[in-house]
């Protein structure tokens, strides 16, 4: 049998020896994130806007056609009782669910709208 000279083993020790190391990060990171993928919510905690939560993605969309005018923004958030940057997170950019209460009084503000009348 012929092998290598223990000189070229080494040198490709050495070139590999960094692409073994990536290697193992990634997979530790991948690991990591299948973890995080494959956890269930635990009972009673917080949802968070997404594909989990249709009912609120609707409603948040319909609440978004009604606030075309300029300055209803402002008048929803203070309906509401949360602050003009918060209503952005709840409806604009959907990183955060609102309470229960501040839920059904944008159902309430919802409706009255659609009815024609303007609940601020």
């Amino acid at each position: 049998m012929n092998y290598p000279p223990s000189s070229n083993f080494d040198q490709l020790l050495k070139l590999t020896a960094p692409l073994v190391a990536g290697a193992e990060a990634l997979t530790r990171h991948a690991r990591r994130q299948l973890a995080r993928a494959d956890r269930k919510p635990t009972p009673g905690a917080a949802l968070r806007p997404g594909p989990d939560t249709p009912l609120w993605n609707e409603l948040a969309r319909a609440a978004s056609l009604q606030l075309r005018k300029r300055g209803e923004k402002a008048k929803l958030a203070r309906v509401l009782g949360v602050s003009r940057q918060r209503l952005h997170m709840l409806l604009v950019s959907r990183v955060a669910c609102p309470d229960a209460e501040r839920a059904l009084l944008l159902v309430l503000w919802l409706n009255a709208r659609k009815a024609g009348l303007d609940p601020a």
